[in-house]
């Protein structure tokens, strides 16, 4: 099964453990995206994932296409042109310090690309599921018009498409978010959101509900999840649910509405290692669970499960295996040592 996802590969770069960007003089270089997230997690998961976007052509390019690569990401339509890669800078929180990221990513290869660049047709040939994130858009430029060109073509072809809303302040405001997302919604078949997107992008809040004191009111969110699928169209929703009880405890469930009825998840209760990527992980774990067949249930399961170990792996990728995933929806979660 071919799964296809398109965004923007941005370089990483952050100061060891939890230090601050004042207290040092060096950082770690990774990469990290919001859709390359998700094609790395599918293809650990055995599937074919590939990924598309635009990258210059110099070192740093072909380092990140290198990246992706090593991980087993079909990288064929990845097209090469620009002049640079977008960069973010991520300060990891400890305790009652929250973590930041300062992006830098204005005139990226990506950012600049235009519609010719992407032979759509080409790139669909014998997919199954397409899957964009509202970043992608956000980023300005052509790339609401591509994002959309995309969609009809993978429409065309017959693919599943699904999107995880992402709504940036800093890259957009919600009035433009709800413009451009409610018309590229008309062609998106799965929606995913975590406990603020939908409030942001559509204006549809889960009612008693206060994000930023740590108080969700869950049942709240089916409503939320009903309201999507009625007035945008989605024939399924997906809703990611976090309790922030400080930078290193989270607490972490999901609700699925599959347009006839509601499931909730097994709430984890975490110790942070990396936040970077945990959605992404998630809709990872949904999309291979919905496409080997799984029930409802048992693919929100699975896919909140996925989610739960990214938050245990450093780096944006999710580097767990479906053995591992499965091993912690049966109830394994004690975290001992396996020898």
């Amino acid at each position: 099964m071919k799964v296809v996802t398109f965004g923007e590969l941005m370089l990483r770069l952050e100061p060891a453990g939890v230090y601050r960007f004042v207290q040092v003089d060096s950082m770690t270089a990774t990469f990290g995206g919001a859709e390359a997230n998700v094609a790395v997690s599918l293809a650990n998961f055995g599937l074919e994932s590939c990924y598309v976007t635009k990258l210059p052509e110099h070192e740093i390019g072909q380092s990140a296409v290198n990246n992706l690569r090593r991980f087993g990401v079909n990288t064929q339509y990845i097209v090469r042109g620009g002049s640079r890669v977008g960069i973010y800078f991520n300060e990891r929180g400890a305790s009652q310090r929250p973590s930041k990221c300062i992006y830098d990513r204005a005139h990226s290869a990506i950012a600049e690309a235009l519609p010719e660049d992407f032979d759509w047709e080409k790139i669909f040939e014998g997919c199954s599921w397409f899957h964009i994130t509202g970043i992608t858009p956000a980023l300005g430029g052509k790339l609401p018009l591509i994002c959309e060109e995309a969609c009809k073509a993978a429409k065309k072809a017959g693919a599943v498409i699904s999107c995880d809303l992402n709504y940036r302040s800093k890259l957009w405001s919600t009035d433009e978010a709800r413009r451009v997302m409610t018309k590229l919604s008309g062609y998106v078949d799965v929606c995913i959101a975590n406990e603020e997107d939908a409030k942001n992008v559509f204006g549809i809040a889960a009612k008693d509900t206060d994000v930023e004191n740590g108080k969700l009111n869950k049942e709240g969110y089916f409503s939320v999840a009903k309201q999507l699928a009625e007035k945008l169209g989605f024939k399924k929703v997906a809703i990611t649910l976090r309790t922030s009880i400080n930078a290193n405890r989270n607490k972490w469930a999901a609700l699925f509405y599959d347009g006839t009825d509601f499931f909730f998840s097994h709430e984890y209760d975490m110790f942070v290692v990396d936040r970077l990527g945990g959605g992404d992980s998630f809709t990872a774990g949904l999309i291979y669970a919905l496409l080997t067949g799984k029930d409802s249930q048992s693919a929100l399961d699975f896919a909140v499960a996925s989610s739960c170990l990214k938050h245990s792996v450093e780096g944006d990728f999710n580097m767990v295996t479906v053995q591992e995933v499965e091993h912690l929806v049966a109830g394994d979660a004690s975290g001992r040592i396996q020898r």
